[in-house]
């Protein structure tokens, strides 16, 4: 790949989404607005990790070109509004990227993955001037996120402030006891709140064992779809 292919590739998918929101243009585009374009851009990241999920590699090229149209379509709304522009973009990122990696870009040294997220997180509170304990991390977790990825994500952060169950095994123990009470006892919000503990647990227990918890159901989802579609064939449902 030439960069000054690249480039040109680059440029000519930015001045189309300037054209399609321009005199001229596509009045279905020119009418999208931040607010309408968030949704696109959430399915379109959804559509690429089912590409990566499949492993097909032409549908996630496909995906990957639908998620950098929506990118670029909200960085050409904020320059519409003079809030920045897609060169401002770029060039942030590039500047967070080698912040964040001074083992690549500095002279730190590390000597392991572990080491790297350490730096991270430190060096993203030193950017955003906030104590080593702060909890304002946690805050920084989107809430939009799914709930069991936001767990993953809280937690992550939560144990890097020190705050981490190291037996999670007992923790879920502990969980599936006190649902098991609240069932007996027919306590419907004590149920709830105590579903939502085992799942919890769950994910921090997943994420004791270097998985992550969204992960894991996704593929658990599919097994019991695939079980559904073995029986179906078994049963020739499909046959007219």
């Amino acid at each position: 790949m030439k960069k000054s292919e690249l480039t040109k590739a680059f440029l000519d998918l930015n001045e189309l989404v300037a054209r399609l929101r321009g005199p001229g243009g596509c009045p279905w585009d020119a009418r999208q607005t931040e607010d309408t374009v968030k949704t696109y851009l959430l399915e379109e990241a959804y559509e690429a990790v089912d590409a990566v999920d499949r492993g097909v590699a032409e549908d996630l090229c496909h995906e990957l070109g639908d998620l950098l149209f929506q990118i670029l379509f909200l960085a050409t709304i904020a320059s519409e509004k003079g809030h920045f522009d897609l060169l401002r973009v770029i060039k942030e990122i590039t500047g967070k990227m080698m912040r964040r990696h001074p083992h690549v870009f500095g002279d730190a040294k590390v000597a392991n993955a572990e080491e790297v997220a350490d730096n991270w997180e430190k060096i993203k509170k030193q950017e955003k001037n906030l104590p080593a304990s702060s909890s304002k991390l946690m805050e920084g977790v989107p809430a939009n996120l799914p709930a069991l990825l936001r767990a993953h994500r809280l937690m992550e952060r939560g144990a890097r402030l020190k705050r981490d169950d190291p037996d999670r095994w007992a923790t879920v123990q502990e969980a599936v006891g006190e649902l098991s009470k609240s069932l007996a006892s027919k306590d419907h919000e004590q149920t709830k709140a105590n579903i939502g503990n085992l799942l919890l647990s769950l994910v921090g227990l997943s994420r004791q064992e270097g998985l992550n918890a969204e992960h894991v159901l996704r593929e658990a989802n599919e097994r019991y779809l695939e079980g559904f579609r073995n029986e179906s064939e078994s049963t020739n449902e499909y046959e007219v």
